[in-house]
């Protein structure tokens, strides 16, 4: 049986490629023109631009498969196989001439992701996973086995986020256990967690964009990844993503709160 990251690897390569061509002009340039979104959440000229590069590939090579996309809405988002983008995950970074910015590209099947692609074009590194193995540029990674919270690094996107949409007294117990919290966020985070340099990734409020991708790269590098209760992330908006160690832990004193 062909694994999907044989199936599929070389093509989502030439997407993230493809993507970066179109979003670095745009970085750190003084011209760049940050609108906000009815959600308040920014959109750029290089956002809409990947977006419709990527768009355009996937329908040219597999004209019926549907696409998702934060930016452009759905297309086919019924058919066996779909794509979902998010051209720019933190923009906000990107906008603010931070480098922690990347591009997600998942393949769902029957809803279900089976690879993803975290892009960080300003580093010029490319991981993806297909939920069995997780490969960065051709390496394969793994989650750290980090065995206690009290030696734990925990990264989230925003941690004033977190009394805008869940329990914030289960959050701060948290941060208050591990050894260490940053916001080293957005796709970033993840991609240091799969990749061996963090410990616990957590964010209260995600979109489909912004987590599918992530699926398959954590739990193809050995992590557990599950919604803010511990249910299916497919299925939820928030993440909780880390070692099989410490998930259950970071779960159990979340929802203490």
């Amino acid at each position: 049986m062909v694994s999907p990251l044989s199936r599929y690897g070389d093509f989502v390569q030439q997407l993230a490629a493809a993507s970066a061509e179109k979003v670095m002009p745009f970085f750190m340039n003084p011209d760049l023109q940050v609108d906000v979104k009815q959600d308040n959440s920014p959109v750029t000229k290089a956002d809409r631009a990947a977006e419709l590069c990527l768009r355009e590939m996937i329908e040219k090579r597999y004209p019926e498969h549907g696409i998702v996309g934060e930016e452009f809405g759905n297309l086919r988002s019924d058919a066996e196989f779909v794509w979902v983008l998010d051209p720019i995950d933190g923009t906000f970074s990107f906008a603010n001439g931070c480098h922690l910015f990347g591009t997600l590209i998942a393949l769902l099947r029957d809803g279900e992701p089976l690879i993803g692609a975290i892009h960080m074009p300003a580093l010029g590194k490319l991981m993806i996973g297909d939920g069995q193995q997780t490969l960065l540029d051709g390496r394969p990674v793994r989650v750290r086995q980090t065995a206690q919270l009290e030696q734990a690094l925990l990264l989230t996107t925003d941690q004033q986020s977190v009394s805008k949409y869940r329990e914030v007294a289960g959050f701060d117990k948290l941060v208050a256990t591990v050894n260490r919290v940053r916001t080293w966020g957005d796709c970033y985070g993840y991609f240091l967690l799969a990749g061996g340099w963090g410990d616990l990734m957590i964010d209260p409020k995600m979109s489909p964009w912004d987590l599918m991708a992530l699926i398959p790269v954590v739990r193809g590098a050995g992590g557990v990844i599950t919604d803010w209760y511990g249910g299916n992330p497919t299925r939820g908006d928030s993440i909780v993503a880390g070692s099989p160690a410490l998930h259950p832990l970071a779960i159990e004193i979340l929802g203490a709160g």
